[in-house]
């Protein structure tokens, strides 16, 4: 009985092992990956002494989505391997990822690669032809939208066909060309998607587009660590990616600049050229003819392996600041890709499931494409380039315009950021040796800036200084303005060749450091306008030394220790030595020399005119706590926005809550609360009443955009906001078709326009602005009307108030004389709202800081 057992044991073990032997043979369907030769060309062989990427991961490409780490040590691995392929450092992002720069081309050429460019360089610089034996510069850049990973994942298999492959056709592109691979755009939105996407991937590849996998979290991989969409800022250089990218840029000045991107699931692949009549004015055709001739190139390709694509539809060429335009201000062409997204490893589609490989095969054939084109059109290229600084120039000789005069602010360090803009982009500027008039307005030496036409970057200051609202076509992808004097909130004149003799230009140009004072330790109180840019972030470092502060509500002029009287202005931030515990001059001098805001030494709390410093007018400010609301329901570019400016331009620390959580959250332990644009739809009204009641016991309450409707609905704002209905009735549909419905929406729509508005600058919002109008950057469709008091309606629209960018005159009308910007007293609390967002893109120097005069100037609504 016992051997019987023994054996019935040994039989079950053993169909136990077989059958766990066959479940882990059982094929579990396709992971998705391939080796890197799958993805290339049959009949190109390869060195095998240069190591594949699959080989490096450990997994084929496309098994599992790559970090850029991974990335970066695959490049690193090939420049060691491969006498083709050299790499360096060019930057760092904000999680300190490396930006890293591949340059592949022959062994000859890369032992004279810094020859080769500055021989380049050089042609453009003096307009000279270059002969044909000259190499093309070719810059391949890969997923600036880190949820776009196909073509970073692309990259490394580009990379291994440049460093490993054998014959003629590779022979001939490293000899003719320097390609510049940029494999990751984006490293810290790459790397947040790459770990969403491995994270949710099972052993059964799953295609159902609801499954967590394509339902990414908040905030997504698409943007940077601050929650910024880097496509958009070639131009505005707010973050180390773009400004690293630029000086590449320049540093090499490609011929062509390839933009790898992905688009919905259910679209297939578009290459440019896109819409005709969308391109920047001041791109030449020759560009779109140019795109043109490599378009054929990627059709021929897609035709030969039988893959749906489109071109010459949907997007545009508008914006400088994108990645397939800012090339074309510069004699390069620029060339968007778009690929269907599987947006992890596989997704069902209407044409059929989208496999994650399939997406890098796209990008790899499309790059693939680019270099046979570029070689195939090498002297049309070269020409091009070498005509383009000719053409401008014939462009110059022809404007009625010499150039532009700038006002440099009071407000040094808002001027620093622009001269640092102008300085990034190589546009020349000087200042003027002699005062002059244009247009009523009085310009003088040490406070003007003065941009010539007459310089290469002609195009590009034409597009910064567009005041331009009228357009060939108007529907824009994206926005129609961006001029950087409204931008910085300066004032601007052209000034045409008659003129010209007016402008005493300065051989060069250095702005004045505002004066930093020599403190005096035996001060009566020390204090600092409020005009500095910088000014709120000195506020906050003394606030979190326990400093005590006031802060002005009117004008005062006191006599300093040096027995000078100074005129102070409203919103004033005073440090009274009486009502300190401890010794702050060491405190005061370090943080002013650190944040460049000039402190002043006050004698006397006497004043010869307006308050004194006693006076109850000069309020308290308390230590701030901010909360500002987050998750799926709001924009997640304009929370990153209100993160960004008060993280890195003040230094207040920021509590960002998910509206998810916001119930649960201890609203007594803040003192501000901000909703950016979005649907706070899912907030119950028992929240409602909880936010109230914390406004009314001293909160304070900021929104901008439609968060206003949210502010609108609950009674915290008296006003009323235009329905989407008004609208549509604005816009008369007679005599239109089912075609004209597009356009018709397209009408309907700001984009991404400057607006003027008229302020109140007594208001404590308002402090620390000089003029009475402010140029705000507008995105949406949002009228905003109220009562107008003069108490609580402290900005509108002008009368005629587009000042740049595209808006129908439907809309024109009915934004003029409605409310920019509101604040009401609730209880011992307010509620302060922008019908605008203040923060566009970083950009927006002008307004930013309306965000701290709302945070720290907001005592003295009450």
């Amino acid at each position: 009985m016992n051997k019987l057992r023994i054996l019935i044991s040994l039989v079950g073990l053993a169909l136990l092992t077989c059958a766990t032997q066959s479940l882990a043979q059982f094929p579990h369907m396709d992971e998705g990956g391939r080796a890197a030769k799958d993805y290339l060309p049959k009949n190109v062989t390869f060195n095998p002494a240069i190591p594949t990427p699959e080989a490096y991961l450990g997994n084929k490409v496309g098994e599992w989505h790559v970090r850029h780490d991974q990335l970066v040590g695959y490049m690193q691995t090939l420049a060691k391997a491969s006498d083709r392929l050299s790499i360096e450092v060019t930057g760092y992002t904000h999680e300190n990822r490396p930006l890293v720069l591949v340059t592949a081309t022959s062994k000859d050429n890369q032992s004279k690669i810094d020859s080769l460019r500055n021989q380049h360089i050089a042609a453009l610089d003096s307009k000279q032809n270059v002969g044909k034996e000259a190499p093309l510069f070719l810059y391949m850049g890969y997923s600036i939208h880190g949820n776009e990973p196909s073509g970073s994942n692309a990259a490394m298999v580009v990379a291994y066909y440049l460093a490993a492959a054998q014959g003629n056709d590779i022979e001939k592109l490293l000899s003719n060309a320097v390609v510049l691979l940029d494999p990751s755009l984006n490293p810290d939105g790459l790397s947040r998607f790459a770990h969403w996407a491995n994270m949710h991937k099972g052993k059964q590849l799953n295609a159902d587009r609801e499954h967590r996998e394509h339902q990414e979290g908040w905030p997504s991989g698409r943007t940077n660590h601050y929650w910024f969409d880097l496509n958009r800022d070639w131009l505005l250089l707010t973050h180390p990616e773009s400004q690293a990218r630029i000086r590449q840029f320049h540093k090499w000045r490609p011929h062509v600049l390839t933009d790898f991107h992905e688009m919905d699931t259910d679209s297939t692949y578009f290459f440019q050229p896109g819409v005709a009549s969308r391109k920047n004015p001041w791109t030449p055709d020759a560009n779109v003819t140019l795109t043109e001739a490599l378009a054929k190139f990627h059709a021929k390709a897609f035709d030969d392996k039988k893959v749906l694509y489109f071109s010459q539809e949907a997007f545009d060429d508008f914006y400088y600041g994108k990645g397939s335009t800012y090339p074309d201000a510069h004699g390069s062409i620029g060339i968007l890709f778009e690929q269907a997204s599987s947006r992890g490893h596989l997704q069902t589609s209407i044409n059929g499931e989208v496999k994650f490989a399939d997406t890098i095969q796209n990008q790899v054939t499309t790059s693939l494409s680019t270099f046979a084109g570029a070689l195939a059109n090498k002297a049309a290229l070269l020409n091009y380039q070498s005509n383009f600084a000719k053409n401008t120039q014939k462009l110059i000789d022809e404007d009625h315009a010499f150039g532009h005069v700038m006002r440099i602010p009071q407000d040094k360090q808002r001027a620093q950021a622009m001269i640092n803009l102008l300085d990034q982009h190589q546009i020349q500027y000087h200042g003027v040796t002699k005062a002059l008039e244009v247009d009523k307005r009085r310009y003088e030496p040490g406070a003007t800036l003065f941009i010539p036409l007459n310089q290469p970057q002609y195009r590009l200051v034409k597009s910064l200084f567009s005041t331009r609202t009228s357009f060939t076509d108007n529907t824009f992808y994206d926005v129609s303005s961006w001029n950087l004097p409204y931008a910085f909130n300066v004032e601007f004149d052209v000034v045409s060749h008659r003129n010209r003799r007016r402008v005493k230009a300065s051989e060069s140009f250095t702005l004045a450091r505002s004066d930093v004072e020599t403190i005096d330790a035996k001060s009566y109180a020390y204090a600092f306008e409020w005009h500095h840019y910088y000014a709120p972030a000195l506020l906050q470092a003394l606030l979190e030394k326990d400093v005590k502060v006031r802060s002005a509500g009117d004008t005062f002029t006191a006599t300093l220790t040096n027995n000078e009287n100074y005129k102070f202005s409203r919103g004033t931030i005073l440090i009274p030595m009486a009502l300190q515990d401890k010794d702050v001059f060491s405190i005061v001098k370090e943080l002013s020399q650190q944040s460049g805001v000039p402190v002043h030494s006050i004698a006397t709390g006497l004043t010869s005119h307006g308050i004194d410093l006693g006076s109850s007018r000069m309020v308290p400010i308390e230590p701030v706590k901010l909360l500002l609301v987050g998750g799926k329901e709001s924009t997640e570019y304009d929370v990153g926005e209100v993160w960004h400016y008060l993280d890195t331009k003040v230094g207040l620390p920021v509590s960002i809550v998910e509206l998810s959580r916001l119930k649960e959250v201890p609203l007594q332990d803040y003192t501000h609360v901000v909703f950016v644009s979005g649907d706070y739809g899912p907030l119950d009204e028992l929240f409602a009443a909880k936010l109230s009641g914390w406004i009314q016991e001293g909160g304070v309450l900021i929104g901008q955009q439609s968060a206003l409707k949210y502010f609108e609905s609950n009674g915290w704002l008296n006003v009323e906001i235009e329905e989407d209905a008004a609208i549509d009735e604005a816009f008369s549909t007679e005599g239109l078709r089912y075609a004209d419905k597009e356009a018709l929406e397209a009408k309907k729509l700001i984009a991404g326009a400057t607006y003027e508005m008229v302020i109140d600058s007594s208001h404590p919002v308002f402090y620390g602005y000089e003029r009475l109008t402010i140029p705000v950057f507008k995105s949406s469709n949002l009228i905003v009307k109220s009562d107008n008091s003069p108490f609580t309606t402290i900005a509108r629209y002008n009368q005629e108030p587009l000042l740049a960018g595209y808006t129908a005159p439907e809309l024109v009308k009915m934004v003029a004389a409605t409310t920019a910007v509101i604040s009401q007293p609730l209880g011992e609390g307010a509620v302060i709202a922008f019908t605008d967002n203040i923060h566009f893109r970083g950009y927006w120097y002008g307004t930013n800081k309306l965000m701290s005069n709302a945070i720290y100037q907001s005592a003295h609504i009450n």
